[in-house]
C-alpha cells in the first residue's frame, strides 16, 4: 500500500479528519488552513514518541494511538487553549493492516475525547516513530503560563498523582501478574485524559500552569524558576488513587506521585480566592502547597519540616531525560 492510499484508507476517511470549528481546509491539500476568531491566539505545541525511548517495544498499537494524542492535547490543556486541530507525521517499519487498523481507531477515539480534529501529517518508512503537532485557540493575554506565579498563592493540581509511575513496572514486563487494581492503573498509563475542562475554567484564574509530564517535583521546579518563588509542598496532601495505594504501598505511592512520570494532571499556583469557585463547580482541585519568597522546591512533613525528596525528574525507556 502507497502513501497516499494508506492516508486515505486509515487516517482521512475517519471520524476525527471531518471539518470543524476553526478548519477551513483539512486533509487533502498541500496545508491545512485554520481561521481564528478576533481576538484569539493560536497554540501550537509538539511532540515525538519513538519506540523503545517513550513507548516500549510492541506496544499495543490502540492504545499508543490513545497515549501520543493524549500527551500532545495535555499541552493546550496546560495553556488554557481550547483545541481546534492536530497533525500526525508516522514512521512506520512496515504498513501491517491489523496495526494501522487499531491505531487509527484509537487515534480517533482520543479525538472525540479531546473535540480535536486531524488536519494532515505525513508517513514514511523507518523505525516507528510518531511526531503530533496539536494546535488550539486561546483569547489574546489569556494563555495560562508557567512564568506568574505570586507569593501568597495556593499550589494546587488536578487529581490523584503517580498512577501512570505505578503502571511503569508493569508496561516494561508484561509477563508480570496483574491485579484489578494494578490493570486499574495500566489504563491511566495507555489513556491519560487531558484535562482541557480544567484548562479553561483557570483562565483568568490561575496564574502559572503546566501539565506534569517527568513527576510533581521535577514540574514545580519549572514554575519556580519561571517564576522566580519558592513552592512549598506538602508531602500529606499529595492526592493518592486507592489502587496506587494498593500496587504501591504508601512510601511507594508518595515516590511516585512526587518522582514517577506521565500523570499529565494540571499543576498550577491559584489566588486563593478562587479556590472555593472552582471546587464548587465539580472541578478536580486539589490544595498541595502555597508559593513563598525564595527559590526552587521544598518538600514538607506532616510537622511543617524540610524532608529530603526523592529524586525527581522522569526518565524514558532506555535514556534518561535531559
Amino acid at each position: 500500500m502507497g502513501e497516499f492510499e494508506l492516508i486515505r484508507h486509515y487516517f482521512a476517511a475517519a471520524a476525527c479528519a471531518r471539518g470543524g470549528e476553526g478548519i477551513a481546509l483539512g486533509i487533502g491539500d498541500d496545508c491545512a488552513l485554520l481561521t481564528l476568531p478576533a481576538e484569539q491566539q493560536l497554540a501550537v505545541s509538539t511532540d515525538t514518541l519513538v519506540e523503545g525511548v517513550h513507548f516500549p517495544r510492541q506496544a499495543d498499537p490502540y492504545l499508543l494511538a490513545q497515549r501520543a494524542l493524549a500527551v500532545s492535547a495535555s499541552d493546550l490543556a496546560a495553556m488554557g487553549a481550547q483545541p481546534v486541530g492536530f497533525t500526525l507525521a508516522l514512521t512506520l517499519p512496515n504498513a501491517e493492516a491489523d496495526w494501522l487498523q487499531a491505531f487509527a481507531r484509537g487515534l480517533d477515539e482520543m479525538a472525540h475525547y479531546c473535540d480535536i480534529r486531524l488536519i494532515g501529517g505525513d508517513t514514511t518508512r523507518g523505525p516507528l516513530s510518531m511526531t503530533l503537532t496539536v494546535f488550539g485557540q486561546v483569547p489574546h493575554q489569556q494563555a495560562l503560563k508557567r512564568s506568574g506565579a505570586q507569593v501568597g498563592d495556593l499550589l494546587c493540581v488536578g487529581g490523584e498523582l503517580g498512577d501512570a509511575a505505578g503502571a511503569l513496572p508493569l508496561v516494561l514486563d508484561p509477563s508480570l501478574s496483574v491485579s484489578e487494581a494494578g490493570d486499574a492503573l495500566l489504563g491511566r498509563y495507555w489513556s491519560p485524559k487531558p484535562q482541557l475542562q480544567l484548562g479553561l475554567a483557570l483562565r483568568g484564574k490561575a496564574t502559572a500552569a503546566l501539565d506534569i509530564s517527568d513527576g510533581l517535583l521535577a514540574d514545580c521546579g519549572h514554575i519556580a524558576r519561571a517564576s522566580g518563588v519558592a513552592l512549598l509542598i506538602e508531602q500529606a496532601r499529595v492526592p493518592l488513587s486507592a489502587d496506587l495505594l494498593d500496587v504501591a504501598g504508601e512510601e511507594g505511592a508518595l515516590n511516585c506521585a512526587l518522582s514517577g512520570g506521565d500523570d499529565y494532571r494540571l499543576a498550577f499556583t491559584l489566588p486563593p480566592e478562587h479556590l472555593a469557585t472552582l471546587q464548587e463547580q465539580g472541578l478536580p482541585v486539589y490544595v498541595v502547597g502555597r508559593v513563598e519568597v525564595g527559590e526552587g522546591v521544598t518538600l514538607l512533613d506532616t510537622q511543617g519540616r524540610c524532608v529530603q525528596a526523592p529524586a525527581s525528574g522522569y526518565q524514558h525507556f532506555g535514556n534518561p531525560r535531559d
